[in-house]
């Protein structure tokens, strides 16, 4: 049921990782590779609409699973789900992705973006980092940020499927999820429950913790010729778009919007977020 939220051509694989299988979306493919890294609660489907057109660009695609998300087997300990101890996971990844002396380009959304810069820090072999829909540190103050508040109690006392199903409740009055198809909707609770208490509690301690480490990212990016793109959609509801450009120029980082988007431009406006990735990416090569 979960091999796509969309059709692309990608063949579902494991790659190998420190707690097990990373699964993975991949394209096969000679030129330059794409990795792409959801965010908390999220997984490689939330790229379907974006894998064959950047596989058509040119590129070899691969979309993973972070270890504890939905196919991938992950750690028992809350504090292996931080930002930085993902991100060794995620440098690991990329070089072995890059052994055979191909660019990799390296994606993360949302909190993805976060682990991201943490496993460029961390000597990923990347030629570009771009951060769709995340932020300088933690999540501010806000509904999304409410949302991590209660839920921490809540799934330590009554366990994952219960707070899915409050989690479902609030968005009873959400036009926005209540509009999806029920295949969709039915997707996003299979997802959900394949997740662990330690994994949701410990990627929600990371986004409520994470400090702002921009200018430190700001710095190595130079050292190292690394290009650097920020993006997000016009309407973001986690990190505000003006927090986002404020990042990018912190960055030295190219900056777009994507309209009619909100927090997940690769679902909402694949089209324009493509036209924004692919020139760049090209240019970084």
């Amino acid at each position: 049921m979960h091999s796509q939220l969309s059709p692309h051509r990608a063949h579902r694989v494991d790659l190998t990782g420190p707690y097990g299988p990373i699964a993975a979306l991949r394209i096969a493919g000679a030129g330059p590779i794409a990795l792409l890294v959801p965010g908390c609660t999220g997984s490689k489907e939330d790229f379907a609409p974006i894998l064959d057109p950047i596989a058509d660009a040119g590129f070899e695609v691969v979309a993973i699973d972070l270890p504890g998300q939905l196919d991938s087997p992950g750690p028992t300990d809350e504090a292996a789900y931080l930002p930085a101890p993902m991100g060794l996971v995620v440098a690991e990844v990329t070089g072995k992705l890059a052994a055979d002396g191909r660019p990799v380009v390296l994606l993360g959304h949302s909190y993805g973006g976060l682990i991201a810069r943490r496993a460029v820090l961390a000597g990923a072999p990347v030629v570009g980092l771009t951060l769709l829909s995340s932020g300088p540190g933690e999540l501010p103050l806000g509904g999304r940020r409410t949302v991590l508040d209660l839920a921490e109690p809540a799934l330590r006392h009554h366990g994952v499927p219960a707070t899915y199903d409050a989690l479902e409740q609030l968005n009873a009055n959400n036009p926005e999820y209540m509009g999806l198809a029920i295949d969709h909707r039915a997707f996003l609770r299979h997802r959900f429950l394949r997740n662990t208490v330690a994994s949701l509690v410990g990627m929600g301690n990371g986004l409520r913790t994470e400090p702002d480490l921009v200018g430190d990212l700001a710095r190595y990016l130079r050292s190292h010729h690394i290009g650097c793109l920020v993006t997000c959609g016009a309407e973001d509801d986690a990190w505000s778009p003006s927090a986002q450009r404020d990042m990018a120029d912190r960055l030295e980082a190219d900056f777009s919007m994507i309209s009619g988007a909100v927090h997940s431009p690769a679902m909402e406006n694949p089209t324009d977020l493509l036209a924004t990735l692919l020139p760049t990416w090209k240019s970084w090569l």
